[in-house]
């Protein structure tokens, strides 16, 4: 009889239409009992710069080799008051622009993020210093509603929207040190220490002065970044420069300080470890 009741109900709800039975051709799939355990395949938004011009970058990102998901041009076309944006690869696809790389005990950062690529010079060297180019506020102004919509659609948490640099250190330096992060997580877009807990765990002490680098390693292995036993000082010092890009940008000389380390257990506080 229960069998009965059971067949009855499947052939009521194919000829009703009963809502979350879905007819395919040969087979039809009842979707009323969702899994508890089902996350977004899309966890982590990465921001780039293509250190080249807007044609250049174009033919590269959409050969054979490197891909993203979207190219924003340094100074977007405008059609009927919006931004024009490239978008290149299907968010639904799987774009090859993390490379190598790690972010919060996770590998394969392609797998599991969306590439935003920034038109823009990167840096030149002069004098043995690297000098960075300025982001254009139109771009910026263009970035930030897309970025808002991705983080929106897949719930991606603030500390998860990172620069190539955080995820791939020893290799890159993109979006680097002029890149408006503190302005972006104004609008939402990615994590930012709060001044006052940066202040708290500074505790009186000089920004610049020298700490353990194991010990601002270790913190900034909790938030998420690799750090690993067989790191050579260099390897530790890209680390460290990859996060003052990103958190303090005034000064990223890879040197572990009192400033650098108080950021690092600000944003431990309020976004937790990785």
């Amino acid at each position: 009889m229960k069998r009965l009741l059971l067949l009855l109900s499947v052939l009521l709800a194919g000829c009703a239409g009963e809502q979350g039975i879905v007819n395919k051709d040969g087979y039809q799939l009842d979707t009323r009992h969702p899994a508890q355990v089902a996350l977004p395949r899309i966890k982590v938004l990465v921001i780039h710069y293509t250190a080249d011009d807007f044609d250049v970058s174009l033919a590269t990102l959409t050969d054979k080799h490197v891909s993203a998901h979207y190219l924003i041009p340094q100074d977007p076309p405008m059609h009927r008051g919006k931004p024009r944006i490239w978008q290149l690869v299907p968010e639904d696809k799987l774009a090859w622009h993390a490379g190598i790389s790690f972010w919060r005990g996770a590998t394969r950062i392609n797998d599991t993020s969306i590439g935003i690529e920034l038109e823009n010079r990167g840096w030149q060297k002069t004098g043995g210093i690297k000098h960075f180019t300025p982001f254009a506020p139109g771009q910026i102004s263009a970035l930030i509603p897309l970025a808002k919509d991705i983080i929106a659609r897949y719930d991606i948490a603030p500390q998860n929207v990172v620069a190539h640099a955080d995820v791939a250190p020893q290799r890159k330096d993109d979006p680097g040190p002029l890149f408006p992060w503190q302005q972006l997580a104004q609008q939402g877009i990615g994590a930012w220490p709060d001044a006052a807990r940066v202040a708290f765990y500074l505790n009186g002490r000089a920004p610049y002065e020298p700490v353990e680098t194991a010990s601002l390693l270790d913190l900034l292995s909790r938030y998420g970044y690799e750090v690993t036993p067989d790191m050579t000082d260099a390897q530790q010092k890209r680390v460290i420069m990859a996060f003052q890009m990103h958190f303090r940008p005034a000064r990223w000389d890879g040197v572990a300080d009192a400033e650098t380390q108080a950021i690092a257990d600000a944003l431990l506080e309020k976004y937790g470890q990785g």
